[in-house]
């Protein structure tokens, strides 16, 4: 009678499959994970970038005697889209660039990024407000700042 001791050929291809499948199973899920840390940095990047913008301009109109000059759209090239600005009498410019994707003040790039960038004059109550609306990548802020007279 044969001894039956060791490992037969058809349990190493079951082990074999076995260890397969798990590490199938860790791969899909370590790239769900990677995919979903890659997205929650892309929104934390446009969050940092809605702030730091937000902080320079909450400066500006809460600068008193500051006013609104103009408000505007330029037209460079058909491809790229206007250019958006508003000119407060301090003599500063903010201005959506859609080429590069960014927010300047005056020459200083403030926000990058940014897909869509829209400035609105509102007069209520007597005093002035401007809507400011920004668009990333899933991402929208729809944000109203009071000029303080």
């Amino acid at each position: 009678m044969k001894s039956e001791k060791g490992v037969t050929l058809i349990s190493v291809i079951i082990y074999v499959i076995a260890m397969l499948i798990i590490i199938a199973v860790i791969t899909v899920l370590t790239s769900y994970f990677y995919t979903n840390v890659d997205i929650n940095s892309a929104s934390e990047d446009l969050n940092q970038q809605y702030t730091k913008f937000n902080s320079y301009f909450t400066e500006e109109v809460n600068r008193k005697g500051n006013k609104i000059l103009e408000i505007g759209e330029t037209q460079n090239n058909e491809e790229e889209g206007p250019q958006k600005y508003i000119i407060f009498s301090s003599g500063n410019q903010y201005t959506y660039i859609p080429a590069n994707k960014g927010i300047y003040m005056n020459t200083v790039k403030i926000a990058e990024n940014i897909t869509d960038c829209t400035f609105e004059k509102n007069d209520a109550d007597g005093k002035t407000k401007i809507t400011v609306t920004i668009n990333g990548n899933n991402f929208e802020r729809v944000t109203t700042y009071t000029l303080v007279e």
